[in-house]
């Protein structure tokens, strides 16, 4: 398609000019994209509210259109962004490791910019500067394709930094939005090999699917998160309640919240009325035989169920007889991002640990801290669910490849 090769010649093109620029250039930079968010947050919320009327006229639920929503406070939150990725140590330029071998050549692995890198995500506005942020300060350039539904605040916020950085002598065209949100710019993004050198999609499982499926780019899956919490035999119940509650229905439509609990037979009665106490009804559970004996569910539970990533106040729920039925369990429908367990046990704190395969596995916290800032990388720009190149909460260094430097003094291979 002429329309995304024409950005993604455009990044190429750009990419090593910003690869060739220094700290201090690129934290010029984000320091004023950062004055001119403050300077046009009433714009910004003005953009945004288009947008939030459109998801409303479509019938979007309110908790997808809590992702949407940009106000003085997460406008203030993108501004602390980026002051915190300003304050990371750069990492381009990192000496990784070297030697000087026999023949006088001296080797040097050096941390380099990844390139391009392309970012496909849905309604939360708020990445579109968190993504812009991180790849530049990695040094490379960043093509974001946004959902339809945040298009008018996406192109204003993509409009203001490449305006800003262009002021500063640096291309405008480090930063672009894919304003075609149609499904056929999307897929023709996915195949642009020939500029993208990593494609990174954000968002439910349905996006993240139809990427793995069309994209020929090489792709780092984020996101997804059928997130559990276990509640073994040993747990102390009021910490157990208070953690599914946080894990639950402190942001119930973002990938660190929980969609499901597992309980340990023996404190299933006490665990589930103390748990009911609290939410009377607030949160719809699905749930097994043994749940239903306990709690008010709305159906039995299936696998599909199980499997599913609800996105809102609702969850599914299974008593299970072991902490090993309950490890099977979450390798079976887990998605690879947070899992816990609430456990008096060290031995079986450290079991989980060893036996689940997720990228955090938490003893006795909630999963919602999975998160770049949270973990003390300044800001993410996505949750790697899979196990090459990064795994979690990807940071800057997750966004840069490296290359060998080699000096010489007239060496021939013989």
């Amino acid at each position: 398609m002429e329309y995304i090769e024409k950005i993604g010649a455009a990044a190429k093109a750009a990419a090593p000019i910003l690869a060739d620029c220094g700290t201090l250039t690129k934290n010029r930079a984000l320091s004023e994209i950062a004055r001119r968010l403050n300077q046009n947050a009433d714009a910004i919320i003005a953009a945004n509210k288009l947008d939030i009327e459109n998801a409303r006229k479509k019938g979007m639920s309110e908790t997808l259109i809590d992702r949407l929503v940009l106000d003085e406070k997460r406008i203030a939150g993108m501004v602390d962004g980026l002051d915190k990725v300003i304050a990371l140590p750069d990492p381009i330029g990192e000496i990784m490791g070297g030697s000087e071998l026999p023949n006088g050549l001296r080797v040097v692995q050096t941390r380099v910019p990844m390139g391009v890198i392309g970012m496909i995500y849905e309604n939360r506005p708020n990445v579109t500067v968190d993504a812009a942020a991180l790849c530049f300060k990695a040094g490379s350039a960043v093509i974001l394709r946004g959902g339809s539904n945040a298009v008018n605040s996406n192109k204003f916020l993509v409009d203001l930094m490449r305006k800003t950085i262009a002021d500063l002598g640096v291309p405008a065209d480090c930063i672009q939005l894919v304003e075609e949100t149609s499904r056929e710019t999307a897929v023709a993004m996915m195949k642009l090999n020939k500029y993208i050198d990593l494609l990174i999609p954000r968002g439910g499982g349905q996006l993240i699917r139809t990427v793995i499926e069309n994209a020929t780019v090489p792709v780092i899956q984020t996101g997804e998160g059928n997130c559990h919490v276990y509640v073994d035999e040993s747990a102390d119940l009021d910490m157990a309640v208070n953690i599914v509650n946080n894990a639950k229905t402190q942001r119930p439509s973002v990938c660190n919240a929980i969609e499901s609990i597992l309980v340990h037979e023996s404190v299933s009665a006490a665990f589930f009325k103390k748990l009911d106490e609290l939410w009377q009804g607030k949160v719809a559970v699905v749930g097994d035989e043994r749940t239903a004996e306990n709690i008010k569910v709305e159906k039995i539970a299936d696998d599909t169920d199980y499997a599913t990533e609800f996105l809102d106040y609702k969850l599914s729920s299974k008593v299970v007889k072991s902490l090993d039925e309950a490890i099977e369990h979450i390798n079976k429908f887990g998605t690879g991002h947070s899992e816990c367990i609430v456990t008096g046990s060290l031995e079986n704190a450290r079991k989980f640990q060893r036996r689940i395969d997720a990228a955090a596995v938490y003893v006795n916290a909630s999963t919602r801290f999975t998160d770049g800032f949270e973990f003390g990388l300044g800001a993410e720009i996505g949750i790697s669910t899979q196990k090459l190149h990064a795994r979690g909460p990807m940071g800057l260094n997750a966004l840069t490849s490296y290359k060998y430097l080699i000096d010489g003094n007239g060496q021939i291979r013989g």
